[in-house]
């Protein structure tokens, strides 16, 4: 099982939050702790992280042994990564949607790459096979409510979805993903569900629900390899 706390931008600009969101995710069991380049970047929004921050999150995450992963948003954040060493990458359904070729650079770096689907509407998936490219099932709406997740997979399977992007309010959903057959479960992460600087808070998970979803999840997945 892989467990990505989506970090994002949950910081709310306060840059130094991040090493105590990145220690708490890794205590609740995150394997990666991502975050989001290119999107709100602009000089005095709320995400505006230059190459010496991205190598002190990384110096951070080296620290804590947990996995550095951002989501590449634009053209600008993607030269803004040239040079460094990352080995995984995630492209977000709005690249997908909005900005094809850029996706297309991300799947030609040839590292380990999440895709989520949420805005995916065509019946075939983006690209050729691939064993360092991962799909994830996912919904673009924030929340996503109940009624929102009709289409929901029956089943997981690394060849056709490998996990779930969750944007649901609760753990539930996650879980439900699981024992479906999920290997990835990418949620958001916070320290503070009440927190509205920005729309992503409510439907994240704090360190205590997280090291629920991580805890329940790996006991859920090892029953399912067992034939349970």
């Amino acid at each position: 099982m892989i467990f990505i706390a989506e970090i994002g931008l949950n910081y709310n600009g306060n840059f130094d939050l991040i090493f105590e969101m990145m220690k708490q995710a890794k205590l609740s069991g995150a394997n990666i702790a991502k975050f989001q380049l290119g999107w709100r970047d602009k000089e005095g929004e709320i995400n505006q992280l230059d190459k010496t921050k991205i190598k002190q999150i990384t110096k951070w995450g080296n620290y804590l042994n947990i996995d550095t992963m951002f989501s590449i948003i634009s053209p600008k954040a993607f030269n803004l990564l040239n040079g460094l060493k990352f080995n995984k990458y995630k492209i977000a359904s709005r690249t997908l949607k909005y900005d094809f070729e850029l996706a297309k650079k991300i799947i030609n770096l040839k590292k380990q790459t999440f895709v989520s689907l949420g805005m995916w509407d065509k019946k075939t998936f983006p690209f050729k096979k691939n064993k360092k490219i991962y799909y994830l099932w996912c919904k673009s709406k924030y929340p996503t409510h109940i009624n929102d997740l009709i289409n929901f997979p029956k089943k997981f399977s690394i060849n056709k979805y490998a996990g779930y992007s969750d944007h649901s309010i609760g753990i539930e959903t996650c879980l439900l993903a699981i024992s479906r057959g999920a290997k990835i479960i990418e949620k958001h992460f916070t320290l503070d569900k009440s927190n509205t600087t920005i729309r992503d808070h409510v439907c994240s998970a704090t360190p205590e629900e997280f090291k629920i979803l991580t805890s329940l999840g790996l006991d859920i997945s090892k029953k399912i390899s067992l034939g349970i």
